[in-house]
């Protein structure tokens, strides 16, 4: 007996990410000598104080639930760090706490969209937009980006993509995959062009505190009150504080959008975590001397990556200007035969490098682009050295 299933959910994709670390620690856990590059997951542990105010809420049983849509000492929390960080004003009523930036970005997604309406996503991007716009009923329309370019969008690619049903822009900056960021100049002209075609953006900035050398970041809500207003901010404690576990995302937007998500989180997974809601307080309003030790870390990594990549003959890399990733440009070494294997693809080329080198690394194609695979150096500098050796070992036919 046969029963259909969602055709909606039948059409999303996995996440090639999360596949390509589930591969690398099944391996691990069979003694396989693996080194991965896959997840984007600092390698360094949660601050103390944050695990303490956390262990402290447990004792004290805050174990209850909390509103749906989060403390209201975390949204102050929240609209503080916006104020300081970005110069901008949101109110309690205007942030949704919500089950990891992940989530915030699904409530957004479904908070917006209505079926057939399109949402302009340039590539490379990370691999879940497109796979979250088809859960809201949006059609992803993807803008594809050049390396020579910065791997950014211009505005008459934009303009081309527009259509009466274009309905949001999404804005990764520091990006993932490519560890680029959008200058204030190239912002405020994409916030003056959503305005004037009064357009959603979706702007992710997990990676806001790690940005290396002298870029700064801007969130693209601070050039006005007209594009704030059409802006959903969307960031997170995960990657900056080391608590991808703990899964605390937020979103700050118009209080119709807000409220909108709020309604759709109290009956999809009622409030966040309450211990983590506690744990990120903490974490906003504690000591901040942990990301710096983490970035220096991060840049350290970033640089060995990057000269290293760029000395193997075949490949090559731009040099990330924030988030923990390379893209490695693969294009020249394809078409070619390794290992009794002929290589035309990034798929083929991540799958023989872990079944050869035992080498870990996510294909360009789940980022929308194709001839790079991505590297985390999100990783221990031992594991860098050890992967790319075995890497240059490997283009050099010397496994």
């Amino acid at each position: 007996m046969s029963i259909n299933l969602s055709n909606k959910s039948l059409s999303i994709s996995p996440s090639s990410t999360l596949a390509i670390d589930a591969k690398f620690k099944s391996m691990k856990e069979k003694g396989i000598d693996v080194v991965g590059f896959g997840a984007g997951e600092p390698d360094f542990d949660t601050p103390k104080h944050i695990k303490e105010a956390a262990i402290k809420a447990i004792h004290e049983g805050f174990t209850k639930y909390t509103p749906a849509s989060g403390m209201l000492k975390l949204k102050e929390a929240v609209c503080k760090k916006f104020k300081q960080d970005n110069g901008l004003d949101y109110k309690p009523s205007q942030i949704v706490i919500s089950n990891g930036a992940k989530h915030s970005l699904v409530n957004a997604f479904m908070a917006i969209c209505n079926p057939g309406d399109e949402v302009i996503i340039p590539a490379p991007f990370w691999v879940s937009y497109p796979e979250m716009v088809k859960l809201a009923d949006g059609v992803p329309v993807i803008i594809p980006t050049t390396e020579e370019n910065g791997f950014k969008f211009t505005i008459e690619q934009i303009e081309n993509a527009v259509t009466p049903k274009t309905k949001a822009i999404v804005l990764n900056s520091p990006s993932n995959p490519t560890g680029m960021v959008y200058t204030a100049e190239e912002l405020k002209k994409i916030a003056e062009f959503a305005v004037a075609r009064n357009i959603y953006v979706i702007s992710d900035e997990i990676y806001e505190k790690l940005v290396y050398d002298d870029t700064k970041h801007v969130s693209i809500a601070s050039f006005g009150d007209d594009i704030k207003e059409l802006t959903i901010v969307v960031n997170g404690v995960s990657k900056t504080y080391a608590m991808t576990g703990w899964r605390i995302g937020y979103t700050a937007s118009n209080e119709r959008i807000a409220k909108v998500m709020g309604n759709m989180q109290s009956h999809a997974t009622s409030n966040p975590n309450s211990i983590a809601q506690v744990a990120a307080i903490a974490a906003l309003e504690g000591p901040q001397d942990d990301i710096e030790v983490m970035k220096k870390a991060f840049q350290e990594r970033r640089d060995y990556m990057v000269n290293r990549i760029n000395s193997i003959d075949g490949l090559s890399c731009k040099k990330p200007e924030g988030a923990f990733y390379v893209m490695m440009n693969i294009t020249k070494i394809l078409n070619k035969e390794y290992y009794g294997r002929m290589i035309t693809n990034s798929d083929e080329f991540a799958d023989i490098l872990l079944e050869k080198a035992k080498v870990a690394l996510v294909p360009g194609s789940g980022f929308g682009a194709e001839g790079y695979v991505r590297w985390s150096y999100a990783t221990s500098m031992e594991n860098i050295v050890e992967g790319l050796n075995r890497v240059e070992k490997f283009i050099k036919n010397q496994l």
